[in-house]
């Protein structure tokens, strides 16, 4: 059972019966002295998709969700249907885009490091890698003396999304994203 101050991103509680995911964790110090330190919390519910706000003292206990975490890989998509592998049983998952659309602009074929949460043999939802490896399709031509420490410039990736790359990157080249916050970590 985890208290509040040890919530992260990704974590699965169960609050009144239903898995939720941690998505977003922001602490509060309060500025009287002996206040303890608030923690608002943002969860989406994995049955329904809704988004869930509360706000917990950091000693508050929540419950541990009773769901299995399954490594996958990313196979394919069938209109709006992305379909994930099992790699133990091979075994196939399939989630419609609107369950996942935060992760969508991440998955490319093949992708490894992914895991599934799932309860009673149904998938809930998926948990991206720290970073994945994605191709520059379009963005500005490099420009020569730019440092890594310069300005950044806009490019636009294999999957649709779009970040800010330093100058000197130019299209095809490939560069890891962090999948938690949509920016450029380094090149590939």
């Amino acid at each position: 059972m985890p208290k509040a101050n040890e919530l992260k991103k990704g974590m699965v509680v169960e609050i009144n019966g239903d898995p939720h995911s941690v998505k977003q964790v922001d602490a509060k110090s309060p500025s009287s002295r002996g206040a303890s330190t608030l923690y608002k919390v943002r969860f989406t519910n994995l049955k329904t998709g809704q988004k869930l706000d509360e706000s917990y003292k950091g000693e508050d206990m929540l419950k541990d969700a009773d769901c299995n975490r399954v490594q996958v890989q990313f196979s394919y998509i069938d209109g709006d249907a992305y379909t994930f592998m099992n790699m133990e049983d091979y075994s196939q998952y399939t989630l419609n885009r609107d369950e996942i659309e935060d992760a969508v602009e991440y998955l490319t074929e093949g992708l490894d490091g992914i895991f599934a949460l799932i309860m009673d043999d149904v998938i809930l939802g998926i948990e991206l890698p720290q970073s994945v490896v994605l191709t520059i399709t379009e963005t500005a031509p490099g420009i020569k003396g730019a440092t890594a420490t310069g300005r950044t410039k806009p490019a636009i990736l294999s999957t649709g999304l779009e970040v800010q790359v330093p100058e000197y990157l130019e299209a095809g080249e490939a560069i890891k994203v962090n999948t938690g916050n949509a920016k450029f970590m380094s090149r590939a």
